[in-house]
């Protein structure tokens, strides 16, 4: 596994966002913990039913393990209501205790995939938050808020060495 140089910026404020069930889920809540991160949303019609077919078998090794998070942060949540995340969760058959989907303020959610997990291809380019937010990239990132790793949700051998990079991450640290 390659260590990215990248750090997940501090946000000024705090933020808070909402999982299917209605839990708020703030920056306080992956504060230690190895967490995995995409942008999709339920509409979505070409590649976010890919990455969350693929994030099905990287939950499916770390199913209710405490010491991984998977964060599933919806781009359209002026769309993408509690209602709608939890009919998508049943439609995709996602129950785990440690994977949460998640809506909130859009130029929250917006900033911190451009800002602060780099989500987009060039790192570090800066669009408006007007800009629509559409990425493949998956991010890894350690318990001490480094991304470690960058991944093409759409392919399963991608996702593959997810999984083996976030058991090393739980051996190393």
């Amino acid at each position: 596994m390659t260590k990215f140089s990248f750090h997940l910026k501090k946000y000024r404020r705090d933020f808070s966002f909402s999982n299917r069930a209605g839990k708020k889920i703030s920056k306080q809540d992956i504060e230690g913990e190895i967490h995995v991160a995409y942008f999709f949303f339920t509409s979505c019609g070409s590649i976010c039913p890919a990455i969350t077919s693929n994030m099905k078998e990287v939950s499916k090794v770390f199913e209710n393990d405490k010491e991984v998070m998977l964060l599933s942060y919806t781009v359209t949540p002026w769309i993408d209501s509690l209602p709608k995340l939890c009919q998508y969760a049943q439609l995709h058959q996602i129950t785990n205790s440690n994977w949460h989907l998640l809506t909130g303020n859009k130029a929250q959610i917006y900033e911190l995939a451009r800002k602060s997990y780099f989500a987009e291809e060039d790192i570090g380019f800066t669009k408006d938050s007007t800009d629509f937010l559409h990425t493949e990239h998956i991010i890894l990132v350690d318990k001490s808020k480094h991304i470690r790793g960058i991944y093409n949700g759409t392919l399963r051998l991608e996702m593959q060495q997810l999984i083996k990079d976030v058991q090393s991450l739980k051996k190393e640290q």
